[in-house]
């Protein structure tokens, strides 16, 4: 049986249960804490954390996978703590978050820099996986970038080449963070299929974000998968369009394409909390399994269509299998794919590439 990491250490696949794809436990950039966060408490903090895991567990989750990475404040080692105390799997991330520039650190150095060496994005990631993150011994399971508004930017282009190199080396799944909003989930398909990744294991986070049902199409028509995780954002994105837009995707047969979530935390310095009670004052991570989970029911989607988004989609990604050579993949233009479409040439993510992938091992 494949084995899975998670802060606490490796599991069976058969432990992971029911899934929240996109979830943070703590945003908090360390130099922004220790000189403006004066009232910080830690060990409160990690106390607050722990409780409000357990209630997710006790809600029906069994693992959250953490795409906290660098440029957001991981502290791997502060996230152990609260792994510890809680029955809750939960899977660290590498990757760098940022819409448009590297720090310093990695402004002079790399291909064709003042410091001209072979990427070091590469190696840092690459350690993160296959030794473990700081001075732990704990792995990361999937890799993170970014690609905003900001668009292809020199350091968002970077880092997510940097990602797609290492996802095809390793075999772990990529979440990007996307906006629907500038169709910035294309760009990054052209990109990580350049690098070798299998568009299949990457998840392109807050497409839900959108009622766009052709873009949200065409995305999963080349194998993605959707990431309708940020309920509790109703300022973003009422409610109730989310549910309708899942509902409409589930009928045309996307569940096997998407994935749930909330985007939510025990703690950000992004955010004036008393601003957030007013503006989100439902965000959290009880959303999926409070709300949606009995607006879906009610809409009449299927308990193998719910289990899909919840258990089948992100076992199979999280799921590392063996490293193997993947097809090219032919990735449609708009016209194409609108004419596929109407021609009924498109019935599945299979039919949009060259080759199935090779040498995967079923998780179990």
């Amino acid at each position: 049986m494949e084995r899975i990491e998670t802060v606490a250490g490796s599991i069976g696949a058969d432990h992971l249960g029911a899934v929240l794809t996109h979830e943070h436990v703590f945003v908090v950039q360390e130099d922004f804490r220790l000189n403006y966060l004066p009232e910080w408490d830690e060990d409160a903090e990690i106390e607050h954390a722990v409780a409000t895991l357990r209630r997710l567990k006790d809600s029906g989750i069994d693992t959250i996978m953490d795409v906290s990475v660098l440029g957001i404040g991981r502290n791997i080692e502060r996230v152990a703590r609260v792994a510890e105390q809680v029955d809750l799997n939960i899977v660290a991330a590498t990757g760098f978050f940022t819409f448009n520039d590297l720090p310093f650190q990695m402004h002079y150095t790399g291909p064709g820099l003042g410091l001209n060496t072979p990427e070091p994005l590469d190696a840092l990631f690459t350690r993160d996986i296959t030794e473990g993150i700081g001075s732990t011994s704990i792995r990361a399971g999937f890799l993170v970038c970014v690609i905003e508004a900001e668009g292809l930017t020199g350091g968002v282009e970077r880092v997510m080449r940097s990602v797609g190199r290492v996802a095809a080396a390793t075999g772990l799944p990529v979440v990007v963070h996307t906006n629907p909003h500038t169709r910035s989930g294309l760009v990054a398909q052209r990109v990580l299929a350049e690098e070798g990744v299998d568009l299949t294991r990457v998840v392109l986070a807050h497409s839900g974000d959108t009622t766009d049902l052709d873009y949200l199409m065409r995305l999963a028509d080349a194998g993605s998968v959707l990431g309708m995780d940020r309920f509790g954002l109703s300022v973003l994105l009422p409610h109730q369009d989310r549910i309708e837009t899942i509902v409409a995707l589930a009928d045309r047969g996307y569940s096997d394409r998407m994935v749930l979530s909330q985007d939510a935390f025990c703690y950000s310095d992004w955010f004036d909390q008393t601003a957030m009670d007013v503006l989100a004052d439902d965000w959290n991570y009880f959303q999926v399994t409070g709300r949606v989970l009995p607006d879906l029911r009610r809409r009449g989607v299927s308990e193998s269509a719910i289990s899909s988004m919840l258990r089948g989609v992100p076992h199979r990604l999280l799921c590392p299998g063996e490293v193997a050579a993947v097809e090219p993949i032919r990735l449609l233009s708009e016209k194409d794919w609108i004419q596929s479409r109407k021609e009924g040439m498109i019935e599945s993510w299979s039919q949009t590439r060259t080759a199935q992938p090779s040498g995967r091992r079923a998780c179990g």
